[in-house]
């Protein structure tokens, strides 16, 4: 019997241990050791990843490939940006229009910086209405993070329709257009979601920052875990739902502004491209 537990304050996995056997033998498995050594650590890592991004392992488009394959260019609102030379950066926001959605505006609007929102439709779009038509009216994006939250791996192709359709209607009636960008809850997705967003004329938005404001009301922690996490064409997770987001949203922008970053729409993060339904981005 031989033991190959990877120890993970090493980062190694063991050489084996012979308890019978020739010198021969051992230095044989020695060697097949070293050689299947590279291809654990990768499948340890990869292991890992998948866990901790919540999500199952799809091909994803990086803004800067958006770029550098653009064919068609992208409004900008608050100025035009081109990120190809800034340093840009996408505030995003999950699961609302809330309560709390009046106040996040009103910083928006001080401070010049434009969001990309992604609005559930019950209770939510629903709900408040008027605060939609002012997201759209402020130069916000206006995306879709389905109409009930419903994790779209795990339910039928009609569902996933309904929930990617209904608040498609929602806001086209609020804002005249339909949304282009939608979020996966729980950023779950596969080959079947991709097709029936694409059907839907959609792209699906990942995210390369989260704070986790889900499991704290903090805002000094939620702004550290940003400002942590923040790097060049980053996609920022936030949900103003949250009693500790919104409070946190000053310091954040002020603290980024001060490392030069440049706040954008994520359909700007991509310009001159443009998001291609069917797609997934991700920094």
């Amino acid at each position: 019997m031989y033991s190959r537990r990877m120890s993970y304050s090493t980062g190694k996995i063991p050489m084996p241990q012979p308890t019978t056997g020739t010198a021969h033998a051992t230095r044989k498995m020695r060697r097949t050791a070293r050689r299947l050594r590279p291809a654990a650590l990768a499948s340890a890592a990869l292991g890992l990843a998948l866990t901790l991004s919540g999500c199952a392992q799809v091909d994803t488009t990086a803004p800067s490939t958006a770029r550098t394959e653009a064919a068609h260019g992208a409004p900008a609102k608050f100025g035009t940006v081109d990120c190809r030379k800034a340093k840009c950066i996408a505030l995003t926001f999950d699961a609302g229009p809330s309560e709390n959605s009046p106040r996040l505006l009103d910083i928006l609007k001080q401070k010049k910086v434009p969001a990309t929102f992604f609005l559930l439709g019950k209770n939510h779009i629903e709900k408040y209405p008027q605060l939609v038509k002012r997201m759209a009216a402020e130069g916000h994006e206006v995306a879709s993070h389905t109409w009930d939250h419903k994790i779209l791996t795990q339910i039928s192709d009609a569902q996933v329709r309904e929930e990617l359709k209904r608040p498609n209607d929602a806001i086209e009636r609020l804002i005249g257009h339909q949304p282009t960008l939608m979020r996966p809850p729980q950023g779950r997705t596969d080959s079947n979601v991709h097709k029936i967003a694409k059907e839907l004329g959609m792209a699906e938005v990942l995210w390369s920052v989260t704070a986790k404001d889900y499991t704290t009301n903090d805002s000094a922690l939620i702004k550290k875990r940003v400002l942590e996490q923040a790097s060049r064409d980053g996609i920022i997770l936030l949900h103003d739902i949250y009693a500790g987001t919104v409070p946190a949203v000053p310091g954040i922008i002020d603290a980024l502004k001060e490392r030069g970053y440049v706040f954008v729409t994520v359909p700007q993060l991509l310009a001159p491209g443009k998001a291609e339904p069917g797609k997934v981005y991700r920094p």
